[in-house]
């Protein structure tokens, strides 16, 4: 035991004596979440209290149009501008000076109000009510279509969006239309109010925990778990390259001269860097709770959580750490390890879902992300923060972190037993 000591206190005064290397362990990963937290709600925000401008080419000129434009103007989402022509439409926005545009077809009232009043009187000639009026030929008016023009940086979601949201706007001044047309052939009063459009179905979000209404989560409770997790990971860097230095430096040699296993001497730097990880954590919860307040940040909510949170960022800790002890006993230079230990981190938080979520990812991808320690610990930390689980229910998830830390720590003791072996 005072062997293990012996080893955490060299390790201990190795990371002490590095002042730059303690300003990227601790400083660094604050100012990411910080300026990642930023940048998303801002993004959020100015979605929830902006609206998009968009070009709107009116070929129509009919009561149709004006419905649409009318529901347009009304929304939260847009704010029509009157374009000039279909072709300034489309070049501006190719150009990226509006990022939508949509024209509306000539003769879209006229038609509309046609094909539905060709379809009411059938319908009611069926029903022996407008025999007399029915005429023996009509014209059948071609389908419209109301064209988008979209950015092509747009992103694929906002298209969605925007697709759905007029699509059903659309279809609603068609129904009005329909129930309209009915009326008119119903009553010759037409102040008279027969059918009633609003909606008659609805839809309503429950929170699957308790029946309520659910808390939306905000940019902090996403950020602060998967840059945590990012950062906690990224100790794999100093720690590969400090054993590396040990190597070249001759301290391994001699470690080896003395009654001092080599299990001992990570066992050391096991402790150091999962206790570097657990501070890691700790300033991050600090700086969601007391820094973004004053930032006019979401405020990170913990109440009734941080233990289990903190079980969640041990044992991420310590999956980090065995990455940081396998790259840094197979490593044989510092050009090999820094490099490597960069672009893995990277790797693993990308398929790990810490930048884009993996249930956004193709097949292989999410496949993949099932192989990455980061994925685990997000999962994890999103159960304590967002799901409100108890201890059991990240059990899987834990196992698999310090399994993983089983695992590299003891192909990093095989491996230099073979390589030290006389």
């Amino acid at each position: 035991m005072h062997k293990l000591w012996a080893s955490t206190y060299k390790e201990f005064l190795l990371l002490t004596r590095d002042i730059g290397g303690l300003a990227v362990l601790f400083l660094m990963p604050l100012l990411l979440v910080i300026t990642i937290t930023t940048i998303q709600d801002g993004t959020f925000k100015t979605l929830e209290t902006s609206k998009i401008p968009m070009l709107l080419v009116d070929k129509d000129q009919g009561a149709v149009s004006r419905n649409i434009q009318e529901n347009l103007n009304s929304s939260d989402l847009f704010e029509v501008i009157a374009g000039k022509s279909e072709k300034d439409a489309q070049n501006l926005v190719q150009k990226g000076t509006y990022q939508l545009a949509i024209i509306i077809p000539k003769d879209l009232s006229k038609d509309l109000q046609q094909k539905v009043r060709d379809n009411v009187e059938e319908i009611l000639m069926r029903f022996g009510m407008e025999e007399e009026n029915i005429t023996s030929v009509k014209s059948e008016p071609k389908p419209k279509e109301v064209i988008l023009y979209f950015d092509p940086a747009t992103q694929q979601s906002f298209k969605s969006s925007v697709r759905s949201n007029i699509k059903q706007m659309i279809s609603q001044i068609e129904s009005q239309t329909i129930y309209k047309a009915f009326q008119e052939q119903l009553t010759e009063d037409e102040s008279e109010v027969i059918f009633d459009t609003r909606h008659f179905i609805t839809f309503k979000e429950i929170d699957p925990n308790n029946n309520e209404k659910p808390l939306v989560p905000n940019s902090t409770q996403h950020n602060i778990p998967a840059w945590t997790l990012f950062a906690i990971f990224f100790i794999i860097l100093p720690l590969g390259i400090n054993m590396v230095k040990e190597k070249n430096q001759g301290t391994f040699v001699r470690l080896r001269t003395q009654p001092v296993s080599y299990a001992t001497v990570l066992g050391g730097k096991t402790l150091v860097y999962v206790t570097v990880s657990l501070i890691q954590f700790a300033l991050m919860i600090l700086v969601g709770i007391y820094l973004f307040p004053l930032i006019n940040l979401p405020k990170l909510d913990v109440s009734g959580r941080l233990p289990l949170l903190f079980v969640v960022a041990f044992f991420a800790g310590l999956a980090a750490v065995g990455l940081g002890l396998l790259l840094g006993t197979i490593a044989k230079t510092q050009e090999q390890s820094a490099p490597f230990a960069a672009t893995f981190v990277v790797i693993l938080a990308a398929i790990g879902g810490v930048w884009v979520p993996v249930f956004a990812m193709p097949k292989l991808m999410q496949t993949l992300s099932n192989l990455s320690p980061m994925n685990w610990g997000l999962n994890a930390f999103y159960d304590v923060f967002l799901r409100k689980v108890g201890f059991a229910e990240i059990l899987p998830e834990i196992s698999l972190l310090f399994g993983f830390f089983l695992i590299t720590t003891l192909i990093a003791l095989s491996y230099n037993s073979r390589k030290n072996a006389i």
